[in-house]
Protein backbone atom coordinates (compact mmCIF):
# COMPACT_ATOMS: atom_id res chain seq x y z
CA UNK A 1 0.00 0.00 0.00
CA UNK A 2 2.88 2.36 0.73
CA UNK A 3 4.33 1.60 -2.69
CA UNK A 4 1.00 2.47 -4.30
CA UNK A 5 0.80 5.71 -2.32
CA UNK A 6 4.29 6.66 -3.52
CA UNK A 7 3.27 5.97 -7.11
CA UNK A 8 0.09 8.00 -6.70
CA UNK A 9 1.92 11.24 -5.93
CA UNK A 10 4.43 10.94 -8.75
CA UNK A 11 3.93 13.41 -11.61
CA UNK A 12 6.76 12.20 -13.84
CA UNK A 13 4.93 9.07 -15.06
CA UNK A 14 1.42 8.39 -16.35
CA UNK A 15 -1.31 6.17 -14.94
CA UNK A 16 -0.51 3.37 -17.40
CA UNK A 17 3.12 3.26 -16.22
CA UNK A 18 2.01 3.32 -12.59
CA UNK A 19 -0.25 0.34 -13.21
CA UNK A 20 2.59 -1.55 -14.92
CA UNK A 21 4.89 -0.97 -11.95
CA UNK A 22 2.13 -1.96 -9.54
CA UNK A 23 1.44 -5.13 -11.53
CA UNK A 24 5.15 -6.02 -11.52
CA UNK A 25 5.31 -5.60 -7.73
CA UNK A 26 2.14 -7.66 -7.35
CA UNK A 27 3.52 -10.59 -9.38
CA UNK A 28 6.84 -10.49 -7.51
CA UNK A 29 5.21 -10.47 -4.08
CA UNK A 30 2.74 -13.21 -4.98
CA UNK A 31 5.67 -15.40 -6.05
CA UNK A 32 7.48 -14.71 -2.77
CA UNK A 33 4.37 -15.87 -0.96
CA UNK A 34 4.07 -18.96 -3.16
CA UNK A 35 7.63 -20.13 -2.42
CA UNK A 36 7.27 -19.40 1.31
CA UNK A 37 9.43 -16.28 1.67
CA UNK A 38 6.40 -14.22 2.71
CA UNK A 39 3.91 -15.76 5.18
CA UNK A 40 0.91 -14.36 3.30
CA UNK A 41 -0.13 -12.63 0.09
CA UNK A 42 0.13 -8.94 0.94
CA UNK A 43 -1.15 -7.87 -2.49
CA UNK A 44 -4.76 -8.76 -1.75
CA UNK A 45 -7.21 -5.86 -1.98
CA UNK A 46 -4.58 -3.62 -3.61
CA UNK A 47 -6.44 -2.33 -6.65
CA UNK A 48 -4.95 -0.80 -9.76
CA UNK A 49 -5.21 2.91 -10.53
CA UNK A 50 -8.30 3.94 -12.46
CA UNK A 51 -7.31 4.61 -16.05
CA UNK A 52 -9.46 6.37 -18.61
CA UNK A 53 -9.92 4.61 -21.95
CA UNK A 54 -9.85 7.78 -24.03
CA UNK A 55 -6.68 8.53 -25.97
CA UNK A 56 -4.51 11.11 -24.26
CA UNK A 57 -2.81 12.07 -27.52
CA UNK A 58 -4.36 12.49 -30.95
CA UNK A 59 -3.07 10.46 -33.86
CA UNK A 60 -1.87 11.64 -37.24
CA UNK A 61 -4.44 13.23 -39.49
CA UNK A 62 -4.87 12.95 -43.27
CA UNK A 63 -3.00 16.20 -43.97
CA UNK A 64 0.02 15.08 -41.96
CA UNK A 65 0.10 11.63 -43.55
CA UNK A 66 -0.12 13.24 -47.01
CA UNK A 67 2.87 15.40 -46.07
CA UNK A 68 4.82 12.27 -45.13
CA UNK A 69 3.82 10.48 -48.36
CA UNK A 70 4.94 13.47 -50.43
CA UNK A 71 8.27 13.59 -48.61
CA UNK A 72 8.84 9.88 -49.23
CA UNK A 73 8.02 10.30 -52.94
CA UNK A 74 10.85 12.84 -53.30
CA UNK A 75 13.51 10.51 -51.86
CA UNK A 76 15.99 8.90 -54.28
CA UNK A 77 15.60 5.15 -54.84
CA UNK A 78 18.30 3.86 -52.49
CA UNK A 79 18.36 0.69 -50.40
CA UNK A 80 17.94 2.77 -47.24
CA UNK A 81 14.97 4.71 -48.61
CA UNK A 82 13.16 1.62 -49.92
CA UNK A 83 13.52 0.22 -46.40
CA UNK A 84 11.99 3.38 -44.95
CA UNK A 85 9.11 3.30 -47.46
CA UNK A 86 8.41 -0.39 -46.72
CA UNK A 87 8.33 0.33 -42.99
CA UNK A 88 6.00 3.31 -43.42
CA UNK A 89 3.68 1.34 -45.71
CA UNK A 90 3.11 -1.19 -42.92
CA UNK A 91 2.22 1.65 -40.56
CA UNK A 92 0.03 3.70 -42.92
CA UNK A 93 -1.77 1.12 -45.05
CA UNK A 94 -1.79 -1.84 -42.63
CA UNK A 95 -1.96 -0.18 -39.24
CA UNK A 96 0.50 -2.71 -37.82
CA UNK A 97 1.74 -2.31 -34.29
CA UNK A 98 5.47 -1.77 -33.79
CA UNK A 99 5.92 -5.19 -32.18
CA UNK A 100 4.09 -6.81 -35.10
CA UNK A 101 6.50 -5.20 -37.56
CA UNK A 102 9.66 -6.29 -35.75
CA UNK A 103 8.36 -9.88 -35.54
CA UNK A 104 7.87 -10.14 -39.29
CA UNK A 105 10.13 -12.46 -41.26
CA UNK A 106 10.62 -12.39 -45.01
CA UNK A 107 9.04 -15.86 -45.12
CA UNK A 108 5.85 -14.32 -43.67
CA UNK A 109 5.41 -12.10 -46.74
CA UNK A 110 3.53 -13.49 -49.75
CA UNK A 111 3.59 -10.80 -52.41
CA UNK A 112 1.83 -12.96 -54.99
CA UNK A 113 -1.13 -13.45 -52.66
CA UNK A 114 -0.86 -9.90 -51.28
CA UNK A 115 -0.82 -11.20 -47.73
CA UNK A 116 1.38 -11.49 -44.67
CA UNK A 117 1.46 -13.68 -41.58
CA UNK A 118 1.37 -11.36 -38.58
CA UNK A 119 1.84 -12.29 -34.94
CA UNK A 120 -0.35 -9.85 -33.08
CA UNK A 121 0.13 -8.37 -29.62
CA UNK A 122 -0.48 -10.98 -26.94
CA UNK A 123 -0.93 -13.78 -29.48
CA UNK A 124 1.09 -16.97 -29.87
CA UNK A 125 0.03 -17.80 -33.42
CA UNK A 126 0.17 -15.82 -36.65
CA UNK A 127 -2.83 -14.63 -38.62
CA UNK A 128 -3.20 -13.81 -42.29
CA UNK A 129 -3.38 -10.09 -43.05
CA UNK A 130 -4.33 -8.78 -46.49
CA UNK A 131 -1.81 -6.32 -47.86
CA UNK A 132 -2.80 -3.09 -49.57
CA UNK A 133 -1.47 -2.71 -53.15
CA UNK A 134 0.72 0.21 -52.01
CA UNK A 135 2.23 -2.01 -49.31
CA UNK A 136 2.91 -4.78 -51.83
CA UNK A 137 4.66 -2.30 -54.12
CA UNK A 138 6.81 -0.89 -51.31
CA UNK A 139 7.77 -4.33 -50.00
CA UNK A 140 8.60 -5.59 -53.48
CA UNK A 141 10.94 -2.64 -54.10
CA UNK A 142 12.52 -3.04 -50.68
CA UNK A 143 13.20 -6.77 -50.98
CA UNK A 144 14.48 -6.42 -54.54
CA UNK A 145 16.78 -3.43 -53.99
CA UNK A 146 18.23 -4.89 -50.78
CA UNK A 147 18.49 -8.41 -52.29
CA UNK A 148 16.77 -10.01 -49.30
CA UNK A 149 15.58 -13.62 -49.39
CA UNK A 150 15.26 -14.85 -45.80
CA UNK A 151 15.58 -13.88 -42.14
CA UNK A 152 13.91 -10.94 -40.37
CA UNK A 153 12.08 -8.51 -42.63
CA UNK A 154 13.83 -5.55 -41.03
CA UNK A 155 17.30 -5.58 -39.49
CA UNK A 156 19.34 -2.86 -37.83
CA UNK A 157 21.91 -0.84 -39.76
CA UNK A 158 23.53 0.62 -36.65
CA UNK A 159 27.04 -0.39 -35.59
CA UNK A 160 25.88 -1.87 -32.26
CA UNK A 161 23.13 -4.08 -33.64
CA UNK A 162 24.29 -4.57 -37.22
CA UNK A 163 22.12 -7.16 -39.03
CA UNK A 164 20.19 -7.93 -35.85
CA UNK A 165 16.38 -7.86 -35.90
CA UNK A 166 15.10 -4.30 -35.69
CA UNK A 167 13.68 -3.35 -32.29
CA UNK A 168 10.58 -1.32 -31.46
CA UNK A 169 12.87 1.36 -30.02
CA UNK A 170 14.68 1.58 -33.35
CA UNK A 171 11.37 1.99 -35.17
CA UNK A 172 10.44 4.87 -32.88
CA UNK A 173 13.80 6.53 -33.58
CA UNK A 174 13.42 6.10 -37.37
CA UNK A 175 9.85 7.37 -37.42
CA UNK A 176 10.59 10.18 -34.97
CA UNK A 177 13.39 11.42 -37.21
CA UNK A 178 11.09 11.41 -40.25
CA UNK A 179 8.29 13.24 -38.42
CA UNK A 180 10.75 15.88 -37.28
CA UNK A 181 12.11 16.33 -40.81
CA UNK A 182 8.64 17.01 -42.25
CA UNK A 183 7.75 19.39 -39.42
CA UNK A 184 5.30 17.21 -37.48
CA UNK A 185 5.71 17.64 -33.74
CA UNK A 186 4.07 15.93 -30.77
CA UNK A 187 3.16 12.74 -32.62
CA UNK A 188 4.34 9.17 -32.07
CA UNK A 189 4.66 6.00 -34.11
CA UNK A 190 1.36 4.81 -32.67
CA UNK A 191 -0.25 7.82 -34.33
CA UNK A 192 -0.19 5.88 -37.61
CA UNK A 193 -2.35 3.12 -36.15
CA UNK A 194 -4.73 5.80 -34.91
CA UNK A 195 -4.88 7.25 -38.43
CA UNK A 196 -5.40 3.79 -39.94
CA UNK A 197 -8.26 2.95 -37.57
CA UNK A 198 -10.11 6.26 -37.79
CA UNK A 199 -9.79 6.28 -41.59
CA UNK A 200 -11.44 2.85 -41.78
CA UNK A 201 -14.20 3.86 -39.35
CA UNK A 202 -15.07 6.78 -41.62
CA UNK A 203 -14.87 4.62 -44.76
CA UNK A 204 -17.04 1.86 -43.31
CA UNK A 205 -19.63 4.27 -41.93
CA UNK A 206 -19.02 3.35 -38.31
CA UNK A 207 -19.49 -0.40 -38.86
CA UNK A 208 -17.04 -1.47 -36.16
CA UNK A 209 -17.32 -5.19 -36.85
CA UNK A 210 -16.03 -4.67 -40.39
CA UNK A 211 -13.28 -2.36 -39.13
CA UNK A 212 -12.28 -4.89 -36.47
CA UNK A 213 -11.40 -7.42 -39.18
CA UNK A 214 -8.63 -5.07 -40.36
CA UNK A 215 -7.44 -3.55 -37.09
CA UNK A 216 -7.49 -6.94 -35.31
CA UNK A 217 -8.42 -5.53 -31.93
CA UNK A 218 -9.17 -8.23 -29.38
CA UNK A 219 -12.35 -6.52 -28.25
CA UNK A 220 -14.76 -3.88 -29.48
CA UNK A 221 -14.05 -1.62 -26.49
CA UNK A 222 -11.07 0.20 -27.99
CA UNK A 223 -12.79 0.62 -31.36
CA UNK A 224 -15.69 2.28 -29.56
CA UNK A 225 -13.18 4.82 -28.18
CA UNK A 226 -11.92 5.51 -31.71
CA UNK A 227 -15.49 5.75 -33.01
CA UNK A 228 -16.44 8.22 -30.28
CA UNK A 229 -13.51 10.41 -31.26
CA UNK A 230 -14.52 10.32 -34.93
CA UNK A 231 -18.09 11.26 -34.07
CA UNK A 232 -16.92 14.03 -31.77
CA UNK A 233 -14.69 15.57 -34.45
CA UNK A 234 -17.59 15.43 -36.91
CA UNK A 235 -19.97 17.04 -34.40
CA UNK A 236 -17.63 19.87 -33.42
CA UNK A 237 -18.69 22.18 -36.29
CA UNK A 238 -22.33 21.93 -35.12
CA UNK A 239 -21.23 22.65 -31.56
CA UNK A 240 -19.35 25.77 -32.73
CA UNK A 241 -22.28 26.84 -34.90
CA UNK A 242 -24.66 26.71 -31.95
CA UNK A 243 -22.89 29.75 -30.44
CA UNK A 244 -22.03 31.46 -33.73
CA UNK A 245 -24.06 34.60 -33.00
CA UNK A 246 -22.50 35.14 -29.59
CA UNK A 247 -19.32 37.22 -29.42
CA UNK A 248 -17.27 38.24 -26.42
Amino acid sequence: MNFKRNLAVRNDIGVATKNKQLATARIFLKELNRIGVLPRDITQNIKSFNQGRKHKRSGLNETQVSRIINALAELPLTTQNTRLKALLSLLIFQGLRQVEIVRLNIADINLEASSALVQGKGRDDKEVVDLHPQTVKALREYLSSNKLADGPLFVSNSNNGKNQRLTTKSIRVIVGKLLSEVGIEGKTTHGFRHFFTTTLIKQFGGNLLDVMAYTRHKSMEMLVVYNDQVRKSEDLPRYYQAFETIRM
